[in-house]
């Protein structure tokens, strides 16, 4: 079987990736692996023979996979994370996790270590693999710092306290604190909104609004509910913003179950007329917006009444549903209710798309251009004192971009952005084949490591890396910056860059306030990690 392996590389590779997943999905109480399984049965492999290892291409090219679709995905939740309070909790968490990294270096330098085994303790101790990443990235640039130091053993035999020891410090946390994370009190600013479902009844249209625009109506009313038809005696129309409400009008209006009540009452007054049943002159249908023309750009742009007589009445993005209004802009894979003349259905339709099958593709030449342009930067020295180059490299550049065309969107005709479910499986695929690359690459020098003894010392400085990550966060984030714990165990989560840890605060808290906290921190601890793990790496220098 080994000789079998050793011919067949990419039989190694999917027999990994297999048993990897397989493990990953065994759960211990609410605490399974997940696809750093992938990492620890490569590393098994890899121990069976020193010629059970995977070309140095496929972690690198799973590398840069998975960084820049990370990147495309947290784009926009990474700069919106800088607004309101986000500056305050990232730079809480760029404390604490500079803090561990200097209690890594510390303790390592004291086990008579190198840095390259301190920069392998951090990553695992903090459970970020493109951490790890950047320094087997800056090692093969350059290999003198190694100094027969493998990161990838270390990063393997700290990872597993770096699971459960945030674990464990959300549950001593609630204990300490003592806090009942289902009932503890948050402001609502903090609390994110409820998925919304949007509902539509008919108004009649009163004195106080006739005579008014349509667009002058829904700004009164703060944007909460929009217009679809329009029926005037035996007229039925569809409502753009120009259309002009006169008394005694029939009006559908579309919007959360909270706010039509609000909006019929400031309208005029409920009719039991449902327009929407009326399809002989008008028409609905759900169409997925899969044309690239059409995103990214605010709906007044795309001038759909004026070209087709039609209005988009709601936007489904994942599972909610948003009332669309002249600022929304589409994505890749929304659902969207089209309102419009029978005879342009059709052409509207296919004017959005409306392809299932396109939104599993990708656009090879934007795609493979932005990954270009972040090998690029990350190929960029910059110099630091004591001789010291840092370069963003193969996990750092492309990060870095994806993010920032994440955020721009598209630039002219050129859409950056992928569609979610493209974006899901490369980003996965990328992770496996970089987890399977290095746990095999390492697997020998791995179990050479636990023969000999010199595990434990790893083991403990990677948790020491943990502990002082998880205190930080917890202490100062909620003695002295008064975070409610129900968030701030999601900020600790993304500082940690460890969905199962999320999934668990979750849990702890019946409800969904970490994950507020987690995506506000989660993509900037990513980013600082990455250049973290260099400076230690550089450390001995």
């Amino acid at each position: 079987m080994v000789h079998l392996l050793r011919e067949n590389k990419l039989l190694l590779l999917f027999l990994v990736a297999a048993v990897g997943f397989f493990v990953g999905r065994i759960k211990l109480g609410s605490f399974s692996l997940g696809v750093a399984a992938v990492l620890f049965v490569g590393l098994g492999f890899g121990a069976l023979d020193r010629e059970l290892a995977l070309p140095e291409l496929v972690f690198q090219f799973g590398l840069v996979l998975f960084v820049y679709t990370l990147g495309l995905s947290s784009g926009p939740g990474f700069f919106a994370a800088l607004r309101k309070r986000g500056v305050r909790d990232n730079a809480l968490v760029l404390i604490a996790i500079a803090a561990s990294a200097v209690v890594g270096t510390l303790v390592t330098r004291a086990l008579g270590r190198p840095s390259a085994t301190a920069a392998g303790i951090f990553a695992g101790g903090v459970t970020n693999t493109p951490a790890l990443a950047s320094v087997l990235e800056t090692l093969r640039a350059r290999p003198e710092l190694a100094r027969g130091a493998d990161p990838v053993v270390a990063y393997s035999l700290a990872y597993p306290f770096g699971v459960l020891g945030v674990l464990a410090a959300i549950v001593i946390a609630k204990k300490v604190f003592g806090v009942d994370l289902a009932n503890e009190p948050i402001n609502a600013s903090i609390a994110p909104a409820p998925i919304q479902k949007l509902s539509n009844c008919t108004v009649q249209i009163g004195p106080a609004v006739a005579g008014q625009r349509a667009v002058e109506a829904r700004a009164a009313l703060d944007g909460a509910v929009t217009f679809a038809r329009l029926k005037r005696g035996a007229l039925l129309s569809v409502v753009t913003d120009d259309t002009v409400f006169q008394e005694g009008d029939l009006v559908t209006l579309v919007g959360a179950d909270k706010d039509l009540p609000r909006a019929t009452a400031a309208l005029g007054t409920p009719s039991d007329e449902h327009l929407e049943l009326d399809r002989t002159v008008l028409d609905f249908r759900r169409v997925f917006v899969s044309n690239r023309a059409v995103i990214e750009k605010p709906l007044r742009e795309l001038e759909l009444p004026k070209r087709f007589g039609a209005v988009i009445t709601r936007v489904r993005r994942g599972d909610d549903e948003l009332v669309p209004t002249a600022d929304t802009e589409l994505a890749l894979g929304d659902r969207v209710r089209v309102v419009a003349p029978r005879d342009k259905m059709d052409e509207i339709t296919k004017h959005l798309g409306d392809s299932y099958k396109a939104l599993s593709e990708i656009d090879v030449i934007t795609f493979s251009l932005g990954i270009a342009l972040g090998l690029a930067i990350g190929s960029i020295g910059v110099p630091l004192p004591g001789g010291v180059t840092f370069k963003l490299g193969a996990a750092g550049g492309p990060l870095v971009v994806g993010l920032i065309l994440g955020r721009v969107g598209r630039t002219g005709p050129v859409v950056w952005t992928l569609p979610y479910s493209a974006n899901l499986t490369l980003r996965q695929l990328g992770l496996v084949l970089f987890l399977a690359g290095v746990g095999t690459r390492s697997g020998w020098s791995f179990a050479s490591t636990l023969r000999q003894g010199g595990a434990m010392p790893i083991v403990l400085a990677g948790a020491a890396v943990t502990i002082t990550l998880s205190l930080v966060v917890l202490t100062i984030g909620y003695k002295l910056m008064k975070i409610p714990l129900s968030v701030l165990i999601g900020m600790l989560s993304g500082a940690h860059t460890q969905p199962a840890a999320l999934a668990f605060a979750c849990e702890q808290s019946k409800s969904e306030l970490p994950a507020v906290g987690y995506a506000t921190v989660f993509p900037f601890a990513t980013v600082a990690k990455i250049l973290l793990a260099q400076l230690v790496l550089a450390s001995d220098k």
